[in-house]
């Protein structure tokens, strides 16, 4: 059992060096097609409407939109599924 987890903990790192290097190498699809049709077509690279600059701030924002998402689909659990409308306890 302990020569298998050497192994498996080996093989995560050996991964690990791998992919720093295969970020330098390889370019995402905005820079390698989307810029590359672009510039074809006259249209330069703008700076966003609204710029949510790199990493935690798009995630924040991803977080609020899936618990807003989340919070409706929630208080309207019977009316999406069962096409009931939601009754109060007082008319009952």
């Amino acid at each position: 059992m302990k020569k298998h987890a050497v192994i498996m903990v080996s093989a995560f790192l050996l991964s690990l060096g791998g992919l720093s290097q295969a970020a330098e190498e390889w370019q995402g699809v905005d820079e390698t097609v989307v810029q590359k049709f672009a510039k074809e077509h006259g249209r330069e690279a703008r700076k966003p409407l609204i710029d949510t600059g790199e990493g935690d701030l798009q995630l924040f924002m991803f977080l609020l939109a899936g618990t807003g998402g989340g919070f409706a689909a929630g208080y309207c659990w019977r009316a999406l599924l069962d096409g009931r409308k939601r009754q109060d306890e007082g008319d009952v």
